[in-house]
């Protein structure tokens, strides 16, 4: 009799779904997924993973596993620890995505995937494995360098705080890949991003708007460990971002490193406290416009006729970009040195009138050669807040590899002396 209800209390356990086992394991309860396989959608088997496991215990991808997601989810957990070893691959729907996919209000974009909750853990065990498949190859070839609205980012942490992520890939994500939107007290360590679009000429970027690592209303974030090859931003740090720490990053391709853009939306857009050190910038096609630059929007709303902006008149968010150490890069082509500018959104009629106030900044060791077009850094800030305190220190970035005119600049719209060792025209 006693054995008859042993097995009773255990038979639950094991046999609660075919495609997801129950058990225990180190003071944990546990739930391996295993993949349908076919193409069939594995979203209802992952979100009932979560749902049995995902409060207090353990759930798992097993290797070699490839699950088929065929629809947006967004589990809500806490303190779940996840051993992910095999692949999630997003649909080729590319209807449904644009049609479907959660609205992500800053610049018009969207997610397919979206964790929230606190205490998430998560180890991929190795960047050699692919995690999550966004197919976002099939997006780049449709639309053939014309982003349009829809596609969906396939890794989004929303509403989250208490977060780690440890050997992690996204391979061909549709759009950024990896976003913080309201993230507190996250730390990441060895993450890769590689999008490649297959079918593009040499020379024309089809992976726009694929950025590795995004962070926005974030703090206390570190990243130790970024591989990055792809065609926009490397590292984006977005509005409302502050002790931010990166460091060991590689970037082949894109757009280097980015604080912004900033100052969009009618809203307080600061970013502060941000430490990105050991970084190489390696140009990789003909698409590499910059190594670190701060963006900020001009000070007054200009309607704008890209989707990002929605078709609505954008700029004139305010607040304050201070505190912001990039050093030690190693630079290989890029288009530009380090960069400030503040009037993106611009239509030609309001230079200067950025209500971010930019100061505090260090560009510090930067080495290497830029592409031979120019070696023309700039400095162009804000009339109505001048930017201040603004330091280049041993900047040694050549004409090409073996070039000998070494950076200078242009500086406007800054405080009398705000703009230390970059020489140039108002500088």
């Amino acid at each position: 009799m006693l054995r008859i209800l042993r097995l009773s209390l255990i038979l639950p356990f094991v046999l609660a779904s075919p495609l997801v086992r129950k058990g225990f394991d180190r003071g944990r309860t546990t739930c391996t997924v295993y993949a349908q396989g076919d193409q069939k959608d594995d979203v209802p088997n992952i979100l009932h993973a979560f749902s049995e496991c995902g409060n207090g215990g353990r759930v798992i991808f097993p290797e070699n596993q490839e699950y088929w997601l065929a629809q947006r989810f967004n589990p809500v957990v806490n303190d779940v620890e996840i051993d992910w070893q095999g692949q999630w691959t997003f649909s080729d729907d590319l209807a449904y995505w644009r049609n479907n996919s959660y609205l992500i209000p800053f610049q018009n974009h969207r997610a397919g995937f979206i964790f929230s909750g606190t205490g998430i853990h998560i180890e991929g065990h190795s960047t050699s494995k692919i995690h999550i498949q966004g197919n976002g190859d099939v997006w780049y070839n449709t639309e053939a360098g014309d982003t349009q609205v829809g596609r969906p980012m396939p890794f989004v942490f929303w509403n989250v705080s208490d977060v780690s992520v440890s050997n992690f890939h996204i391979k061909d994500p549709q759009l950024w890949a990896l976003n913080i939107m309201n993230g507190t007290n996250m730390a990441f360590n060895n993450i890769k991003v590689n999008a490649t679009a297959t079918q593009a000429p040499y020379g024309e970027n089809w992976v726009q708007n694929t950025d590795g690592f995004d962070t926005m209303d974030a703090k206390n974030i570190s990243l130790d460990g970024l591989w990055y090859q792809g065609g926009d931003d490397c590292i984006a740090i977005k509005p409302r971002s502050c002790d931010i720490t990166v460091k060991n990053v590689y970037c082949h391709g894109g757009n280097g490193i980015a604080i912004g853009s900033l100052g969009q939306y009618l809203e307080d857009s600061s970013v502060e406290n941000v430490v990105v050190d050991n970084v190489d910038v390696v140009r990789y096609n003909e698409d590499m416009r910059n190594c670190a630059y701060i963006k900020t929007w001009i000070g007054v709303p200009v309607p704008q006729s890209n989707y990002e902006s929605a078709g609505q008149p954008r700029g004139g968010g305010w607040g304050n970009v201070t505190n912001i150490t990039l050093s030690n890069f190693r630079v290989q082509g890029a288009d530009a040195p380090p960069t400030i500018t503040q009037d993106n959104g611009n239509n030609g009629s309001f230079s200067g009138t950025s209500k971010m106030l930019v100061s505090g900044i260090s560009f510090v060791n930067f080495t290497g050669y830029l592409n031979k077009k120019s070696t023309k850094g700039s400095v162009s800030c804000s009339n109505a807040n001048p930017c201040f305190d603004i330091e280049f220190e041993n900047i040694h970035l050549t004409n090409g590899v073996n070039g000998t005119e070494n950076v200078n600049g242009t500086c406007r719209y800054i405080a009398p002396g705000g703009v230390e060792g970059l020489v140039g025209s108002g500088c």
